[in-house]
């Protein structure tokens, strides 16, 4: 159960607990807005997003899904499979049979989870491959992290919607094999990348520039994002206590104590080694760290995380535009800013503010996620052909494929069923 926003009060439901907290009240106004907003991302990710994906990305011919469908709808069936492509679609589709209950999404969650279960997953060596040719043999055997950590979230949700334990034992298996191989037992958190054989790489594959970037922001937060959901349906001890070393890796490592964003590159003793503000990943962390520590029922831990989120908010409020929409990142060493917008910062941005909104009742957080829902309707959704584009040069040219190794309707879906999840119309 997620946090809901009641249109009597503003209320903050503990996952698994049915504890209310009581916040205050809401205007009609802002019921009002709420509701206008849930109507939209509902027909958006049911008319358009999970339509586009279902309708265009099956692979009748090899199964699973296709690697990549650029931004004029043209589908490429040689292209790569990409691993984290695939956990997200499989988490995705889970996802929307949860929250919506068609069976038509269970049937593509489980076409998702049968190609992963047969071809993705290392039977020899355990964790899964980064990608796979277009036959679905392997391709990149390479073990990284990043994309393990997603196909724990992928399997643990497709076992949240349908109770399989099939699912569940593999993403077990996959968090024994992260434990096992890619924790630093001494300092906390997880290398990045390890070969198939589980040796240790010291390549870059998410943005690291040197050899003193041992530890990622980006890894540790889908980590955890993967062990909370994972302990969300396992409730296994040792889940809980790895998932509670990461909240607290991020309150006292990972955010910054002067600015409140989130360091994106450190040494191994966690030691910052790099000077670009992410936005996105600001925003993102802000709602996924609660989430992550409402699952543990602890409060003073959960005090801690709602005044961090709150902060972190601010922070990542740096890179809002007057148009509404947000900057992915900026290097505060060099002044110099990413400007093209992607379309996974905005998802993120509307999901963050609405969740700091719930957190304090501060109506300015609600505008800003509304308005970026504004913004996003008009330059990121593609009303002629469907889907999404991926990314918005800074004078509003769309560009950029639809799908790919990293572009699927996970953030922007997500973003969608955390809202209708959360405002509660009843």
């Amino acid at each position: 159960m997620n946090s809901k926003i009641s249109f009597l009060v503003l209320s903050l439901l503990i996952p698994g607990s049915g504890i209310c907290r009581e916040q205050e009240k809401i205007t009609p106004g802002q019921k009002q807005k709420l509701e206008q907003l849930k109507k939209e991302v509902s027909e958006e990710l049911t008319k358009n997003l999970l339509s586009y994906w279902s309708s265009r990305m099956v692979d009748n011919a090899n199964g699973g899904f296709y690697g990549r469908i650029d931004g004029n709808n043209k589908v490429y069936p040689e292209a790569e499979k990409g691993g984290i492509l695939n956990a997200r679609i499989l988490w995705t589709y889970s996802s929307a049979y949860r929250v919506l209950g068609d069976t038509s999404y269970l049937r593509l969650a489980t076409r998702a989870k049968d190609y992963i279960l047969a071809s993705f997953l290392d039977k020899q060596y355990g964790g899964a491959y980064f990608s796979l040719k277009a036959d679905g043999t392997p391709s990149n055997t390479r073990k990284q992290v990043y994309t393990n950590a997603f196909f724990i979230y992928g399997l643990a949700e497709y076992s949240r919607a349908t109770g399989d334990k099939e699912a569940l034992a593999e993403a077990m298996k996959i968090f024994d094999a992260l434990e096992k191989y890619a924790a630093d037992k001494e300092y906390g958190g997880y290398y990045e990348v390890f070969s198939q054989e589980w040796q240790r790489l010291r390549e870059r594959m998410i943005g690291e520039s040197s050899e003193k970037d041992e530890k990622t922001m980006n890894t540790s937060l889908h980590v955890m994002e993967a062990y909370a959901n994972l302990y969300r349906v396992a409730r296994d001890n040792i889940v809980r206590d790895r998932l509670r070393d990461l909240i607290e890796i991020f309150l006292d490592k990972i955010i910054d104590k002067k600015t409140s964003h989130l360091i994106c590159f450190m040494d191994r003793q966690w030691n910052g080694t790099s000077t670009v503000d992410s936005y996105g990943h600001d925003i993102e962390s802000s709602w996924l760290l609660l989430e992550a520590a409402k699952l543990l029922e602890d409060k003073k831990l959960t005090e801690r995380v709602e005044a961090a989120g709150l902060k972190i908010a601010n922070a990542a409020a740096e890179g809002i535009q007057p148009d509404g929409g947000m900057l992915t990142e900026k290097n505060y060493a060099t002044g110099e800013i990413r400007v093209r917008r992607s379309w996974w910062e905005q998802a993120e941005t509307v999901v963050g503010y609405l969740n700091a909104f719930e957190l304090s009742g501060d109506e300015s957080y609600l505008d800003k996620s509304l308005k970026c829902w504004e913004y996003t309707k008009k330059y990121f959704i593609d009303k002629k052909n469907g889907g999404w584009f991926s990314n918005v040069s800074e004078s509003g040219i769309p560009g950029g494929d639809k799908g790919g190794f990293w572009i699927c309707p996970y953030h922007n879906g997500r973003m969608c069923m955390e809202v209708i999840e959360r405002v509660n119309t009843k």
